[in-house]
């Protein structure tokens, strides 16, 4: 029994993991796992849900719940270093061998979708992009729909196509892969490069944005667009599900725990530090184009199918034909840089839980010349490049509503729940305003799930999700006499008393 004195492990927990992360490379992972294609393709998007600029709310608003549940993050992060991130967390929040066991699995279950999912929204946004250069990509094979009718939750629907962008996408994954496939601290190079490429390409279209920029454009509200209406807050429900999108990625440093330099300090610096940076970014980013483009024009984007190429029209607009391909390719070169330092996070999470016991075996393996945990690592970009066959809106709601739901608003209510349980765990980092961030971000969480148009067509990926999980859990349980089966299960409550 751990007694609520001792400190969760760090070292020992994963002996195989080396601590080769600095704050450098730790805030430029966050940094191009955040930024990644999302911004430069979700502006049309955010603007048609709330109907004109007002949808800037959406992104300062996400941007406040990001900082509250990043605090949830550090405080969790700096008091368990540990590979897996979340797995860990959940498990000694909710106790290691009762209920925090189930909970852990079903974390790593829905991982094992939603990472993926989020991979691939990032290859197949780079492929979208990439068609502006060469239209023979948009060249669609097949598009087909999948529907199944589950008892007690509806219709279930799946919408796939197979199109040239669709293999480039496949291709970017299969890339990514193989850059990866290398000992982490050879890795930290990689990030600062593609970090400058990422910044590099913001930087552009801020100061093309600020030097042609009209705040009577910019400002152009229709009439009514503050006005509290349910028009008004589902609009915003949707625009925030979509910064929601564009935000995530400030917990990635988390997920290395065991690969991190003085992770006590490293952890709560470099993921505060990201979100406030790209937060600042993604706003001037975002108000600089409205003030050159029309919302209406960019709008009329995403209603004619063409709303990956509005950073490409926007710099077409100023400066020419070769300022918009060189942009385009820019924004491909920070697609990538996301797919990059998403795998290389979220491979580290199912090796946590299978060397915990709680997963399956394969994914521990770790490699014996390179140190990192390779079958973890091409299992889930093999998912990831099945998922590429997904539309892009489908992708970003799917990630979205699944992680909430499974993984997130049980974390922020969590982080409360262990400082009732164990006050007395070291904490490096504790949560300013405590519990008020928590809270705060647990709110958005739901207002984000719930209030949209057509909400329950998500929901219903993930009740399927955690049906699935405890099944899966349970059967494994049942076979090892774990918890809440047999003697080990008696063995563990009278232990915990």
């Amino acid at each position: 029994m751990q007694t609520s004195t001792q400190r969760v492990p760090a070292e020992t927990d994963d002996p195989q993991l080396l601590r080769e992360v600095g704050l450098g490379s730790a805030t430029a992972l966050n940094m191009i796992d955040m930024i990644g294609v999302g911004p430069f393709i979700t502006i049309p998007l955010i603007l048609g849900a709330m109907g004109g600029p007002q949808a800037m709310l959406g992104w300062i608003l996400g941007a406040i719940f990001a900082m509250c549940d990043g605090l949830v993050w550090a405080e969790l992060g700096a008091a368990m270093p540990s590979a897996g991130g979340s797995y860990y967390y959940l498990k000694e929040i909710y106790g290691p061998r009762r209920l925090g066991r189930l909970i852990s699995f079903l974390f790593i279950w829905q991982l094992s979708f939603t990472a993926p999912l989020s991979i691939a929204s990032g290859a197949v946004g780079l492929a979208g992009y990439a068609t502006y250069i060469w239209p023979w990509l948009d060249h669609t094979y097949v598009a087909r729909t999948w529907a199944l009718n589950i008892p007690a939750l509806g219709s279930l629907q799946l919408g796939w196509s197979a199109s040239r962008a669709t293999f480039l996408a496949i291709a970017v994954v299969a890339t990514t892969v193989l850059l990866l496939y290398r000992r982490i601290g050879s890795i930290g190079w990689m990030s600062k490069l593609l970090l400058g490429g990422v910044l590099g390409t913001m930087g552009w279209v801020i100061f093309a944005g600020l030097t042609h920029f009209d705040s009577s454009r910019a400002f152009r509200f229709p009439s009514g667009a503050f006005t509290p209406s349910s028009s008004f807050f589902l609009g915003l429900g949707a625009a925030m599900l979509i910064a929601t999108y564009d935000y995530w990625g400030y917990y990635n440093v988390a997920f290395l725990g065991a690969e991190i330099k003085e992770p006590e300090r490293t952890i709560p610096r470099a993921l505060l530090l990201s979100i406030f940076l790209v937060g600042c970014l993604y706003v001037v980013m975002n108000v600089s184009i409205l003030g050159v483009m029309p919302w209406q024009e960019i709008t009329q984007h995403a209603e004619s199918g063409n709303r990956l190429y509005v950073v490409s029209a926007f710099m077409q607009r100023i400066y020419g034909a070769w300022a918009a391909h060189l942009v385009t390719g820019l924004v491909m070169w920070t697609a990538f840089a996301s797919v990059f330092s998403l795998m290389l996070g979220y491979s580290r999470v199912p090796y946590a839980a299978a060397v915990d016991g709680n997963y399956f075996a394969p994914f521990a393996r770790v490699h014996a010349e390179y140190h990192f945990p390779y079958v973890s690592l091409v299992a889930l970009g093999t998912v990831a490049m099945l998922f590429c066959f997904l539309s892009l809106a489908d992708l970003i709601a799917a990630l979205v509503v699944i992680r909430i739901l499974l993984q997130f608003l049980i974390q922020a209510i969590g982080v409360i729940v262990l400082r009732i349980r164990r006050p007395d765990l070291p904490r490096p980092f504790r949560m300013w305003l405590y519990p008020l961030p928590a809270l705060v971000a647990s709110v958005g969480f739901v207002f984000v799930v719930i209030n949209r148009t057509n909400s329950m067509k998500q929901i219903r990926y993930a009740v399927v999700i955690l049906i699935t999980g405890i099944i899966i859990y349970l059967l494994r349980a049942w076979r090892a006499n774990e918890w809440p089966f047999g003697h080990r299960a008696a063995e563990d409550v009278a232990a915990n008393g």
